[in-house]
């Protein structure tokens, strides 16, 4: 199986766990550190993540994750939808410091 086919999890500090293609999750700076074989993590050998953050902050991250794999090669005036439209007023501030911690 090539790495772009292969799955990884990511489990929030609430108990959820999300299952989403490695190509996806390496769309964020810090996950795709944490999954580096070379690196010699933990997180690389179990293709498990342990993120401390919610997990409905973790789902919109990874919403966020697909959505920037999905237009990658797409020009900016190209996209016609705009993400923040689907962010909650009420998650912003928390979803603002879990994409800066995740880099993505």
């Amino acid at each position: 199986m090539s790495q772009e086919e292969d799955f990884v999890l990511l489990e929030s500090s609430d108990g959820y766990t999300f299952v989403l293609s490695r190509k996806i999750a390496e769309a964020s700076g810090t996950l795709k550190s944490m999954l580096d074989e070379e690196a010699n993590f933990e997180e690389a050998k179990n293709k498990t993540c342990k993120i401390q953050q919610r997990g409905v902050i973790l789902l919109k991250v990874i919403e966020y994750l697909a959505y920037k794999v999905q237009y990658s090669e797409f020009n900016a005036e190209d996209i016609k939808e705009d993400f923040s439209d689907r962010i909650d007023p009420y998650i912003a501030l928390e979803l603002l410091t879990a994409a800066d911690f995740l880099e993505a």
